[in-house]
């Protein structure tokens, strides 16, 4: 029986390429592509593609989040009139999904790509109250690994069915990253926003507790904490062994993977773990903290470490001394739309005979 899908976004590839962005870009197009399921994506307009079929950008204008969202809010809940499932992301969906859900019949969806509790230190009272308020109003809950149904449940209760997400790939274009920056030895590459939640004092202060020392991190990303990762890099006198090249463009993502011995990713939690999947796409091994990536990767090709210097340190010289290829079976992103193609069919099967 034929179905519509409502999708709720935040950024579309290529002009925004976060996680929860290539979730939600990725899965539109799949299902796209199928008969019986038709899916629509709203979107503010300022990351929306133009002229793309099936995607409604709405200008969310200035203000905080909050007041963007409720713009954002009023053009779903027009465009659900006719959906048969509305499916949102996090926590910013809260208010979008709860009005679809209250003024149509629709079955409400949400997935988690990862808890305020993830990205923050100490994570505002005002997410934790939405994230709540939404794993108590959503029909249907869905998490990117079983480490963020589990969080989901031990920090909201919430009982949540697995879709992993597919693997992302880049594409090197033979540029010699070593050569560049004039590494000799072993290089190790980091990408990612510069906050507590990336873990990167632990790797910065397992530099010095390496027994080689001819190894060169290469720290790709900005964010709040880089000015002080500078200072740590000087405090530790390890500045001839790291290297800040900032923002790293898309297009050069792939030659930065492949340069590298090793992709060091020192979070103290990944829900998921992109970066982690696309270094792999280029053959280079990877020394990661706690993700759900893991969970269906196996063991020589992601050396899981705690978030901890000491085990960080042995987590590199063990994935350093390996030297076999790696080898993986790739998760697709045409699986990932099966996966929820056949979710969709089941919660409304459900409902109908309710």
């Amino acid at each position: 029986m034929p179905y519509k899908v409502l999708m709720l976004g935040w950024g579309f590839p290529p002009n925004v390429t976060g996680g929860l962005d290539t979730a939600v870009g990725e899965l539109f197009e799949r299902l796209r592509e199928r008969d019986g399921v038709t899916v629509e994506l709203v979107l503010p307009a300022e990351y929306a593609p133009e002229g793309r079929e099936g995607i409604h950008g709405v200008s969310t204008g200035e203000g905080d989040i909050i007041t963007r969202i409720g713009r954002l809010s009023g053009a779903f809940v027009e465009h659900a009139a006719d959906a048969d499932v509305v499916h949102t992301n996090d926590w910013f969906g809260y208010n979008p999904g709860s009005r679809a859900q209250s003024s149509h019949d629709v079955e409400w969806v949400t997935t988690f790509h990862s808890l305020s509790s993830d990205r923050n230190a100490e994570p505002p009272d005002r997410e934790r109250r939405t994230e709540q308020r939404v794993v108590n109003r959503s029909d249907h809950l869905l998490a990117v690994s079983e480490f963020t149904a589990r969080k989901l449940a031990h920090e909201y209760g919430g009982d949540a069915d697995v879709i992993y997400n597919g693997f992302s790939s880049v594409e090197p274009t033979g540029r010699d990253l070593k050569a560049e920056l004039g590494i000799d030895g072993a290089m190790l590459f980091f990408v990612g926003r510069h906050t507590d939640q990336k873990g990167l004092s632990h790797l910065l202060y397992a530099l010095p507790k390496l027994r080689r020392d001819d190894v060169t991190l290469v720290i790709g990303g900005t964010g709040h904490l880089t000015a002080q990762l500078k200072r740590f890099v000087e405090l530790l006198g390890v500045e001839d062994r790291v290297e800040f090249v900032g923002y790293v463009p898309e297009e050069e993502l792939g030659d930065y993977y492949a340069g590298a011995d090793l992709f060091v990713s020192p979070s103290l939690a990944e829900p998921f773990g992109i970066t982690i999947v696309e270094a792999l796409s280029v053959g280079t091994r990877v020394v990661a903290g706690p993700s759900g990536a893991s969970e269906v990767l196996p063991g020589d090709c992601l050396i899981e470490v705690e978030p901890d210097s000491d085990a960080v340190a042995d987590g590199i010289e063990y994935a350093l001394s390996l030297d076999t290829p790696i080898e993986y079976d790739v998760r697709t992103w045409e699986a990932v739309a099966d996966e929820h193609a056949a979710f969709y069919e089941r919660v409304l099967a459900d409902a109908d005979d309710e």
